[in-house]
């Protein structure tokens, strides 16, 4: 487990819950890796209960794999799934978006253009510096509010929970060490690309440019 840090003592399990989930979906945790439930129950200063309560809520939102005997994991990765994840994340994305253009309004457009400026800043700096490391929270954090801002004005509670299960499967398929974390020096253009389809209303374009973006992760 590369973070290290120790969060504050007694937390309650909303946060416990939300400290794991970003550390599976941002590499804090090597794919396949054991959780131990003794570790985790030190680090958060909290009953073997309250672990065990939050892994298998983890396991429940796919990030977190249980096997009888042997404990819990950290999601592997499989050529399979990131193909079937990177598939449904298109099509939800796609779907969220051309809905979103046809009911959003200029309160949409302002924010999905202010998600756009955040993350096209830190994405210029990582592409400055090479790096993805030292921003990374940040940059996880700009990446999906872009993307879910994307989508927001669908008026479908359900298609943006069912997105949000998928896009966190995918990042944590997709995202370690060894990939800089799933960036790619492409991705400035290609936001830039999919916010200007966005605020033209031009679904066909945004639907492409969205496939664009994603379909290098499916697998031929």
């Amino acid at each position: 487990m590369a973070d290290t840090a120790t969060p504050p003592q007694k937390m309650e399990t909303p946060a416990i819950y939300d400290d794991l989930h970003r550390k599976l979906v941002t590499a804090q945790f090597d794919h396949g890796e054991k959780l131990k439930s003794e570790d985790l129950r030190k680090l958060y200063g909290c009953s073997a209960n309250t672990i065990r309560e939050v892994l298998f809520r983890l396991s429940t939102a796919g990030l977190v794999a249980f096997e009888e005997q042997r404990g819990f994991r950290a999601r592997r990765t499989s050529r399979e799934r990131q193909h079937d994840l990177t598939q449904f994340r298109i099509l939800l994305e796609q779907e969220g978006a051309c809905l979103s253009m046809k009911h959003g309004d200029i309160e949409w457009e302002a924010r999905l253009s202010a998600a756009h400026h955040k993350l096209s800043h830190i994405e210029s700096e990582v592409r400055r510096s090479g790096s993805v490391e030292h921003v990374l929270p940040l940059w996880s954090n700009a990446e999906w509010e872009f993307h879910d801002t994307l989508i927001s004005a669908c008026r479908s509670p359900l298609l943006r929970e069912t997105y949000k299960t998928i896009y966190d499967q995918f990042r944590q398929q997709l995202v370690s060490r060894a990939s800089n974390y799933g960036y790619y020096a492409e991705n400035i253009e290609e936001h830039r690309a999919i916010l200007e389809a966005a605020l033209a209303r031009d679904t066909v374009l945004c639907r492409q440019h969205i496939h664009d973006h994603l379909a290098r992760n499916m697998i031929s």
